[in-house]
């Protein structure tokens, strides 16, 4: 055999070898054989006429969906069917009551398209059963104010409803109607509730058109101060954070967790335009079911205080006082004189770390511990203070005003109406307390939500305040919420702000004046005016 001839068998040798292993490959591979099918398509049995769509192609193979997404789905699916039926529409409404004391009296028959008609405004929200006679929690601002409520269910019957009880400074109301046999939501346990887990928002968002909307999310975060919400001083704020969407009309309505357990009542969003924008915010069920009980029990929410200023510690407040972490908060202020704080011996700037030996990380934990404990009772505050000294101090606890302290005050006003207006003339103005109707002013609602203060209703133009304070014809109107660093939202209070005040004195104002700047529409100024 020549050396040509035995290079030839080596080469063909190499060919098969190498053919045989690409056969061997391509079959791993599920490669298609002879003819251009995959052997399991090739031994399927063809489609029959009416499987065959509409342009005679055989149906789509469906997706392969991994387990653990379908659970989730069902799970979603579930928990809308059991809250759903739970969740109720409600509509309020009031009615303004025309004024026609333009005209004398006797004048309107024969100038008739100068008399006005009632003004009726309507609102509409969400809220959900929490007892099977009747009892609905829902927010203040859902029916603050409101002539009458109308509630509509799952099933579309109406009832008439009437308002139990509600509480401005955690935007909790409980109204009632009057049948049995209701579908009830399940209370969850908020404290326990972990950023990152699943949470379903259920309402009526953008009204009835969209009634009974679940969207999902998760828990974003705990714990939220929001500006512009809830500014009064008494005022308890600890949102709950979701990116489930939350649009105006799902207010009141429930965020509940994966099991279908409330852990909250939407309330707030955080958005420029209004509408939904990324986040939503809820009352948590646990401090909201705090409110109910004694909103069921007395109609009224009685809170403890300590009577002091707080805010959360920062780094330089962790630093003078040697904590390693940043926590606890600090003492600002004081109420009054009177601060049960003060007189315990608690100081300002002081670093407030445990009360009654529980840890206190920030504001809305501290705030909670201490309103819903009983007037009159003692807490154990641990405080640090500069260079790292540690006390521990027993607290007894006072009762924090309410609206009808507030009202009681105004009465009082008006019935030493002429102290009130010698004080005023002071300054030039005349003053109005903003009250719950102003709630349903677009213009003035984030004002009443801050805690409200005195109107500027009039300014006189020969006295001191003129050009230097708006009325409402001037562009404004401005709203004094302190004379002299003493809050002000009662004449009463102006008026004692400024008993010590002499002729010539200078006067310090602080005032909310509208300005397109800001979220709210409204922007803190201060206004030094010399009285006469």
């Amino acid at each position: 055999m020549s050396v040509r001839t035995r290079d030839w068998l080596k080469f063909g040798a190499l060919v098969a070898i190498a053919f045989i292993f690409g056969l061997a490959f391509a079959s791993t591979l599920g490669l298609p054989k002879a003819g251009g099918l995959p052997e399991s398509v090739a031994a399927a049995p063809a489609p029959t006429p009416s499987e065959l769509g509409a342009q005679g192609s055989a149906p789509r193979t469906p997706v392969v969906v991994p387990k653990a997404v379908a659970d989730l789905g069902d799970a979603f699916v579930s928990i809308a069917d059991h809250v759903k039926p739970a969740v109720v529409f409600i509509k309020s409404q009031h009615v303004e009551r025309a004024d026609n004391q333009r005209l004398p009296p006797g004048f309107e028959d024969f100038f008739p398209q100068f008399r006005r008609r009632p003004q009726v405004e309507q609102g509409s929200g969400s809220g959900f059963i929490v007892s099977a006679d009747g009892y609905i929690l829902t927010n203040n601002h859902v029916v603050a104010g409101a002539d009458k409520v109308t509630v509509k269910l799952y099933d579309k019957r109406e009832f008439t409803a009437k308002v139990v009880g509600t509480d401005p400074n955690t935007d909790v109301a409980v109204i009632k109607i009057e049948t049995r046999g209701l579908p009830t939501a399940q209370f969850g346990n908020s404290d326990s509730t972990r950023v990152g887990e699943w949470a379903l928002a259920i309402g009526n968002p953008l009204g009835e058109a969209f009634a009974f909307t679940v969207t999902a999310g998760i828990v974003s975060a705990k714990g939220r101060l929001l500006q512009g919400l809830q500014q009064s001083r008494y005022a308890i704020q600890d949102f709950i954070q979701t990116d489930a969407a939350i649009n105006p009309g799902n207010s009141g309505g429930p965020l509940v967790n994966i099991r279908g357990q409330v852990i909250g009542i939407n309330s707030a969003i955080a958005s420029e335009t209004g509408f939904y924008a990324g986040y939503g915010f809820a009352i948590p069920i646990n401090l909201a079911r705090t409110v109910m009980d004694q909103l069921v029990k007395s109609g009224h929410v009685e809170r403890a205080v300590m009577g002091i200023g707080i805010v959360d510690a920062d780094e330089n407040d962790a630093a003078a006082v040697g904590l390693k972490q940043i926590t606890g908060v600090v003492v600002k202020s004081y109420t009054d004189d009177n601060s049960p704080a003060k007189k315990a011996g608690i100081q300002l700037g002081d670093v407030i770390v445990a009360l009654d030996g529980e840890s206190i990380d920030n504001t809305p934990q501290l705030q909670q511990k201490v309103a819903f404990k009983k007037p009159g009772e003692t807490v154990e505050i641990t405080v640090l203070r500069q260079g790292g000294e540690k006390r521990t101090v027993t607290v007894r606890l006072a009762r924090a005003p309410s609206e009808a302290d507030s009202e009681v005050a105004a009465a009082s006003s008006k019935a030493k109406g002429e102290a009130a207006s010698s004080k005023e003339e002071m300054l030039g103005i005349s003053v109005e307390p903003l009250t719950q109707d102003d709630a349903r002013d677009p213009r003035l609602r984030p004002v009443v939500q801050r805690g409200g203060g005195l109107i500027v209703t009039d300014v006189s133009p020969d006295g001191p305040a003129y050009q230097r304070l708006l009325a409402a014809d001037d562009g404004g109107p401005d709203i004094i919420v302190a004379v002299n660093g003493a809050p002000t939202r009662t004449r009463a209070a102006l008026r004692e702000a400024l008993r010590k005040v002499k002729p010539g004195e200078v006067v310090t104002l602080q005032v909310l004046r509208r300005t397109p700047d800001t979220a709210d529409g409204w922007a803190g100024t201060v206004v030094r005016l010399r009285a006469r």
